[in-house]
């Protein structure tokens, strides 16, 4: 048995020795899927400059370069699928080993994978489709999209007149408390946290492992690349993603 296949079995291991995993995710398990990452070199903010929230709500000439930005990349994200690593998150979600899925993406491929809903807890919201910033009202993308690159008119709330925006939290916007709360309480009833594709590096979300591990969890660590975490977890694997976790759960 080679290292990859050791490693591949002690994961299969902690997954048979858990009652209740949880699986974080960062854009790591999206790059697969033809997603680029955000922070690393040659990723979205080193070929665009992101538009801080307080710019966005105070001037139309930011939010019209918010969304230059956000339809310049859509189409990354809405032809996307998920991959082999999305495909075996959900078999864990399905058969009951895995409770939630905390994610960092944007992207609703765990719930294009088949997570339903209310198991997946997106910590920086969903770039998929839009919200009213007042009153909360959901719309589409697409029709933004077809007005906004006919003539760049800024979507408005048809119930209230609020601005909207992607459903997604920007750079200077608050954390989603509902969300931040749930993953706390993830974090807190695990017995096996695995962090996926993350660098974890982005406070407060990259804290949650170490909660995991303090409160007596088992703490996994999939990443390509090595993380400053990874001295506290019990399993580092520094590998592939999709072909790792498939190989791990049984999944092509």
């Amino acid at each position: 048995m080679d290292e990859n296949e050791n490693m591949a079995a002690a994961l299969r291991r902690l997954l048979d020795d858990s009652q209740r995993a949880v699986i974080f995710t960062g854009a790591g398990i999206s790059t697969e899927s033809g997603i680029p990452d955000f922070r690393s070199p040659g990723g979205v903010w080193e070929k665009y400059k992101p538009v801080m929230f307080d710019d966005f709500m105070a001037s139309d000439d930011a939010k019209r370069e918010y969304w230059r930005q956000r339809f310049a990349r859509a189409g990354d994200m809405r032809e996307a699928e998920p991959n082999r690593g999305h495909r075996a998150v959900e078999k864990l979600v399905q058969t009951g080993k895995v409770s939630s899925v905390i994610t960092q993406n944007i992207d609703g491929l765990h719930q294009k994978s088949g997570v339903p809903d209310d198991k997946v807890i997106e910590l920086h919201g969903n770039s998929t489709y839009t919200t009213c910033l007042d009153c909360g009202s959901r719309y589409e993308l697409e029709p933004i999209r077809d007005a906004f690159l006919a003539n760049e008119t800024l979507p408005i709330c048809d119930a209230c007149g609020g601005v909207v925006k992607t459903a997604t939290i920007s750079f200077g916007q608050a954390m989603p408390e509902d969300a931040m709360r749930a993953a706390q309480i993830e974090t807190l009833q695990c017995d096996l946290f695995i962090a996926i594709g993350s660098s974890l590096v982005v406070y407060p979300a990259a804290g949650f492992p170490l909660i995991a591990k303090e409160h007596g969890a088992s703490m996994v660590i999939l990443n390509r690349e090595p993380t400053d975490l990874d001295r506290h977890a019990d399993l580092v694997l520094n590998e592939e993603i999709g072909p790792t976790l498939g190989d791990a759960v049984g999944v092509n």
